[in-house]
Parts: structure tokens; sequence; C-alpha cells
């Protein structure tokens, strides 16, 4: 059986993984006789294609079942297999479409900073004010650099970052795809990043707040008053000035995660209407929290069964929550866990458009779809990236354009692509490469600014360390 160096998760470092890799997953089984499972009861699942090869998982000792049930996530190694077919191949040669050439543009200098790698990132686009937090390593790899910046014309010049390390001691756990998050409302801006507990690889939500616009900050308050795991995570803010928090949590250490939510009406300062929208989701996916122009709340989230991304909405501001529907009924029946969300966005017409990505046999890819009632209902499923494998996507819309970003793995290794819709959605240009060619690059997100799109990746060219990357889109 053919043995690997390490254990791979999408989850913490993409652009590193060999193509060689295979997808595999795995469920947890208990019973009444062994309440602590063991890792002989970690059961790799049926392979979803035909040339896949197994992978054997290490001992683990004996743990709780919630925390074993983590660490099966963590130690998956579901990643995408570079198939010798058409849909595998590299696309980095295809045309740019997107009128002018992407302009790149740098937001941080990691060398004068003496920072050695990008660890996670997030941003938020208040018109041209672009809001930026990001986690790099420095000397101590559990105490790593936290940084806030922004930019005042749409993310073309930034401010120098404000370091919060110093500041906030506790070991961090934050990384891709469970990354640090932005927002910010007026003059107050609120950071969440997850830092450790006593289990490594585990731990709360730690929330920072700055009343000045990110001159100064202080501690908030954690959404439960709790020290139980919370994990990818998402923060969002309404025109009225709220913040808006879900994560995921297994709070009755059953071996489910669900989706929580709270909101915070001072700024992170305390928070309230702390309660659960899903009692089971899918364990290791980042979510989506958005205000709509209609008022409503929305979030967008990895169900349990099927493992299709859902829709839940609240009408009163985060006080209650109804799930509305799914958001792409794809069926798929899987007993793990992608590493994977979805994206969210609205048009000038109310409109919300998403961006999803399904394993079902068959259909496996990322889809647009688009919803013209609220939520109610979706369009069906359009794809995206022929002749790639795009996986991680973000969305944004402006000028009624619609702009996609993603990345996929092919032969070269990972890379970061764009797309464009000028059709509301109906038809897509081909994905045009955005990162470097020599480079491995993943985990993109784009924001539209009001003067054009902003797109951030991170990029590691061979022997370097984590780089974080960005273009202006006009």
């Amino acid at each position: 059986m053919r043995k690997l160096p390490r254990l791979y998760s999408l989850k913490d470092d993409w652009a590193a993984i060999p193509s060689s890799v295979d997808i595999v997953s795995v469920e947890t089984r208990k019973s009444a006789a062994r309440p602590h499972p063991r890792s002989s009861d970690i059961q790799l699942c049926p392979p979803m294609w035909s040339n896949q090869r197994p992978i054997q998982f290490p001992e683990v000792p004996p743990m709780p079942l919630g925390r074993l049930f983590r660490t099966a996530a963590l130690l998956s190694a579901a990643v995408l297999t570079a198939c010798d077919n058409a849909s595998e191949r590299d696309a980095g040669g295809a045309a740019n479409v997107i009128g002018a050439a992407p302009e790149p543009v740098q937001i941080v200098d990691f060398a004068a900073l003496g920072l050695q790698g990008l660890r996670s990132f997030d941003v938020q686009a208040n018109g041209a004010k672009v809001h930026a937090a990001f986690i790099a390593d420095g000397g101590d790899p559990r105490q790593p650099y936290i940084g806030y910046l922004h930019s005042e014309d749409g993310g073309r010049h930034w401010s120098a970052p404000v370091a919060l390390a110093g500041q906030f001691q506790q070991p961090v756990e934050s990384k891709t795809g469970n990354d640090i998050q932005v927002a910010a409302s007026g003059d107050n801006v609120v950071l969440v990043w997850q830092v450790s507990g006593e289990i490594p690889g585990m731990g709360p939500l730690f929330v920072a707040r700055s009343a000045d616009g990110g001159q100064s900050w202080q501690a908030g308050a954690n959404p439960t008053g709790s020290d139980i795991d919370q994990s990818h995570h998402d923060l969002a803010t309404d025109a009225a000035g709220r913040f808006h928090l879900v994560w995921l949590d297994d709070r009755d250490e059953n071996g489910y995660q669900g989706l929580r939510y709270a909101r915070s009406d001072d700024a992170g300062l305390h928070w309230q209407a702390a309660q659960s929208v899903d009692d089971s989701s899918c364990s290791c996916c980042w979510n989506r929290i958005a205000a709509a122009p209609d008022g409503k709340i929305d979030i967008l989230y990895r169900d349990m069964e099927p493992r299709d991304m859902a829709l839940a909405q609240s009408t009163d501001a985060g006080i209650s929550w109804q799930r509305s529907a799914a958001v792409g009924g794809f069926g798929w029946k899987f007993d793990g866990c992608p590493h994977n969300g979805g994206s969210l966005a609205y048009a000038d017409d109310a409109s919300r458009h998403a961006l999803v990505w399904t394993g079902a046999d068959q259909q496996v890819g990322l889809y647009h779809l688009q919803s013209t009632d609220g939520g109610t209902s979706w369009s069906a499923p359009h794809r995206l990236g022929d002749g790639m494998s795009p996986f991680h996507a973000d969305l944004a819309v402006g000028a009624e354009r619609l702009l996609a970003v993603w990345d996929a793995l092919g032969p070269a290794g990972s890379k970061v692509y764009l797309a464009e819709s000028a059709d509301h959605g109906a038809s897509w240009t081909q994905g045009s490469l955005l990162s470097a060619p020599a480079a491995s690059a993943g985990f993109p997100r784009i924001v539209a600014t009001g003067q054009g799109w902003l797109a951030l990746w991170y990029e590691q060219q061979p022997g370097s360390a984590k780089q974080w990357r960005a273009a202006l889109i006009h």
C-alpha cells in the first residue's frame, strides 16, 4: 500500500498537495459497548472515482466521540484526484476576456514585516472602502502575526497594517478554509478568529473590536460565553450597523456539528439572540452569512443529509430562522466533509446569486444558481469551468456583471482562474488564468468595490512560503 509522507486536508494546505493524492473521506461509528471509538472505527467511504486508491490512516488514541469526529474530518484527505482525462487538464493558456488585463496590487510587504507566509485572510468591501484582515507566520508558529488594514480606493492603495497579535496572546487555530473574519460598519470594525483550546486543533472563537476605524483594538465577547470548540465562522453587517455571526460547534458532543448564530448590536462588545439554526450540518465546510437588499439575513451552508448547500433566512434581524431551500438539489450522499463551502452575492435588482460545489455522481463540479424570489426557489445549476476542475470559489456582482474566481488542480498544480457573466449567469466566459503560471495558488476571494472588483488569493512559488496576492479588475 502506498504511504504518504503526511496527511493532507483541503482545510489547511491546498497549494502544497501533490496532484497524485486521491479523494477519500471518513465516517465514525459508535456503539453502546464502545463509547470511546478507536481509529479502527474510521471507515473509508466507497470510492467516488474508479481510479481512487485507499489511504491508510495512522492509529489515534481513544477519545470522546465529538473530538474523534472532528479529528476524522481533519485526517480526511479530501482532495481532488488529478485524473487522466480532459476534465482535469490545465487551462492556463485561456485568453483573458475580462476587459482590461487584471492589475496586480500589493497589499502587504511580508518581507518588510519579517513575515514568512500567509496563513489566513478575509476581505469586506463597503463601496470603495475595503477592509481586510490576515494571519501570517512569523517567529512563533503558535502566535502568528494578526493584522488589519484598509483601502479607501477600492484596493489600489492600502494603509499600513495594524498588528493585533502582540495585544492578544492566545495561540491561533484559524487557517485557510477556517479563516479569520472581518466586518465593518462606520468606524466600528470587528475581527473574529479561532484560538486554541485544551485540545490541539480545536478551540473557541475570539472577538476583537475597534471603535476608531481599526487604529486601536479591545477584546470583545465570545458569542456563547463558553470555551467549546467553534469554527468555520463568518461575519457580516446590516444597514442598521448590527453584526451577525455564524459558526459551527458540537455543543452537545454527539459527533455532529450544528450551525449556530448570534447578533451584536454594539460591535462585538456583547452578543444576543444566540441560537441553533440547524442542529446538524456538514462539519468542516465554511459558511456564508450576508444581509440581503430585501432586509433578510441569509446563511448559505452545507447541510448534513444530503450534502447539498442550503439557505437559511431570517426576516427579523436574526431573532428567528427558517430553512428556505436547497441551493442546488443534487442529492449528494456523502459520509464525510469536502472542506468546501459556497458563495453568495446580490445584484442591483435584488436577485440572489450563489456558487456551490458538489461531488454527486455524474455531477461533480462548480455551479452557479440564481434566485429571483427572495431565495425561495433557485434556477437550474449552470456548470462553470469546463475543461478544468473548479473547487474553492467566490462570487461578486457589480455593474450588471457577475465575476467568479476559483482554484483548480491540474498537472501543473493548483491555479486561480477568473470568469465573467454579463447575462445574469445564463452564460459564462471560459476561465482565464489569474495567478502566476509557475506558482501554486488557491482559496481566492473577490469583492465588488464600486470602482470595479478586487480579487485576492494566496500564491506559493516552489521552495517559498505562501504570499498574499491581489489584482484589480475593471
